[in-house]
């Protein structure tokens, strides 16, 4: 619906319900309101205050039944005007017939339970008119601002019961209400039962939901004179609260000089070992969050933590090998996968490739060495590049061609999974496209920005006329293998900021101080239609869209939330 549309809808219904008030002031002040106006004035408000209660809550069950989405653009105004006319219904009753007095107002009350019900309804409605501007709506949110607005059913039950006491003889007109309520309320109810349950939608491969709580640190483990591994556990002990798979990360919510930091780590670990999980950090001088772990983080402290997030995983469901290509701590997610595949006796083909400076920078040593004793389909090579001076007798220089293709056969036809330093990723990929690797085949975690990532992909030479390199990049990731917290970006806005658990992208938007059409913050005008470009979100109501729209991966701002990095075309 039109900008253009929308706004005379809203007209229309704004002079509509101004009509009897005007007709009501006219018939008053030409003394056509019959032999006792008093009466006829506080019947009629009181009948429009019903009537208009009736409207607002037929907008929901009439736009789902006739799929007329500009319905819910009247809704707002049809509350407005049940509560002008409820408030003009007692105003005409405590100016004329109680000639404004409290006490005697007060007083009749007591003697008249149906005037005790007929308050109790507009003080329900009071809540809801205070409520009912844009900027009220976004201060509650949307969840609240609804659990609010039940108390139109309350308004609604308390008025038809008012005017069924009030009648002294022909109880049919309050018997029509009561009647046309009834059918709401029963249509309510049944709606509730049948509400499917929140479906993901996503521009990439659907995400896990985001676990959020503490865990302890059970353990803390020198790897070498710069890397720690943590492990950690759930404080109430047994099984972690959330389950993984090999390759992804999870999100540290730590404060550091009485400042909010969030980072992402990989879990290291196994997911086949679901009593804990670790990771494995490089302490570096500038990374503000790796030296506090390093520095202050004691066995027996308490981290809050969400998880899992990313997509660089691999399991070995239908694959017959698999290649690991690791630098420097960039080994943390393929350790994982490695440690998986390993605990599960995984049959495939293993290759290993670490390259690391020094032999003391080797994270995992002793491990990676044991696993190569034990496990015959595990082709581990590591090779150093700054060996002299050392004890080391191994592979010596960066990864080459001549290394990859005497190491790896038949490397065109495996799956190639790449982490470490920008420059040995971006070298890399382009050594695997000159071997004949398609770069639907590789895919990389980038510890890097995302533009930074995309452009690795971009500069092997062979993507032109080829499917893009899978990238699971994090955000704006620090020089020490720290990375921010996932991030909603605005690609018109060239804008990126950091996902809020538990927001809206809605609400996440305005609070960047961006302006984001909406109407109802329910998922049935469909103002906030808005296309999703990569990430995943999930919808607790998506009423707005149609067929048409979720082909495109359009989403409704107002209802989506996600746990990952998204972007949007706003």
């Amino acid at each position: 619906m039109k900008e253009n549309d929308i706004r005379f809808v809203k007209f229309l219904v704004f002079v509509n319900g101004a009509v009897p008030a005007v007709l009501l002031s006219w018939d008053s002040l030409h003394d056509k309101l019959g032999a006792n106006p008093e009466n006829f004035a506080i019947l009629t408000s009181g009948m429009l205050a019903l009537v208009f209660l009736m409207l607002t809550m037929l907008v929901t069950p009439l736009r789902r039944i006739t799929g007329w989405n500009w319905l819910i653009f009247s809704r707002r105004t049809f509350g407005l005007y049940a509560f002008f006319y409820a408030s003009l219904h007692f105003l005409i009753f405590f100016s004329l017939d109680r000639g404004f007095s409290l006490s005697g107002t007060l007083s009749e009350m007591l003697k008249r339970k149906y005037l005790l019900v007929g308050i109790t309804g507009l003080l329900a409605m009071v809540p809801l008119a205070v409520t009912s501007t844009n900027a009220m709506i976004k201060r509650l949110g949307g969840k609240r601002w609804h659990a609010l607005h039940r108390l139109a059913y309350v308004a609604a039950l308390a008025g038809v019961i008012h005017y069924y006491m009030q009648v002294k003889a022909d109880v049919r007109r309050p018997l029509v209400f009561a009647a046309v309520l009834a059918l709401l309320l029963g249509y309510r109810l049944l709606a509730l039962r049948q509400r499917p349950k929140p479906a993901p939608v996503a521009a990439a491969d659907p995400k896990p939901t985001l676990w959020s709580g503490p865990l302890r640190v059970a353990r803390i483990v020198r790897e070498t004179p710069d890397v720690r591994t943590f492990r950690l556990a759930s404080p109430a002990g047994g099984r972690l609260p959330f389950e993984h798979q090999p390759g992804q990360y999870l999100i540290l919510l730590l404060v550091i000089g009485g400042k909010k930091v969030n980072r992402t780590y990989t879990i290291a670990s196994s997911p086949a070992r679901p009593d804990s999980c670790e990771i494995t950090i490089k302490r570096e001088e500038k990374g503000l969050a790796s030296r506090h772990l390093h520095d202050t983080l004691r066995e027996g402290d308490v981290l809050n933590v969400s998880a899992p997030a990313g997509r660089f995983t691999f399991s070995g469901n239908g694959a017959a090998s698999v290649v690991l290509i690791a630098g420097g701590v960039g080994i943390t997610p393929l350790m994982s996968i490695l440690r998986y595949l390993t605990d599960k006796n995984w049959k495939g083909d293993i290759y290993f490739l670490y390259c690391a400076k020094t032999p003391q920078d080797i994270i995992f040593r002793q491990e990676l060495e044991d696993l190569q004793r034990r496990f015959s389909n595990l082709h581990l090579l590591v090779t150093l590049s700054r060996a002299e001076g050392t004890e080391w007798t191994g592979r010596t220089g960066r990864i080459t061609a001549e290394l990859l293709t005497q190491t790896i056969p038949n490397l065109a036809k495996q799956p190639v999974y790449i982490c470490g330093p920008d420059s040995m990723m971006q070298a890399t990929i382009s050594l695997l496209r000159e071997l004949g690797v398609p770069a639907g085949q590789i895919r990389i975690e980038a510890f890097v920005a995302a533009k930074r990532a995309e452009s690795l992909v971009a500069s092997s030479p062979s993507d032109v006329a080829s499917p893009a390199v899978a990238v699971d990049s994090r955000a704006s990731r620090a020089p020490d293998a720290d990375a921010s917290v996932p991030t909603l970006t605005f690609s018109r806005a060239a804008k990126s900021v950091p996902l809020t658990p538990g927001k809206t992208l809605l609400e996440i938007s305005e609070d960047a101080g961006l302006t984001i059409d909406y109407e109802c913050r329910s998922g049935v005008c469909g103002r906030c239609k808005t296309r999703l470009l990569a990430g995943c979100v999930t919808m607790e109501v998506h009423d707005a869209l149609d067929e048409a729209d979720k082909s495109e991966n359009v989403i409704l701002l107002c209802q989506a939330r996600s746990a990952g990095s998204v972007t949007i075309e706003a």
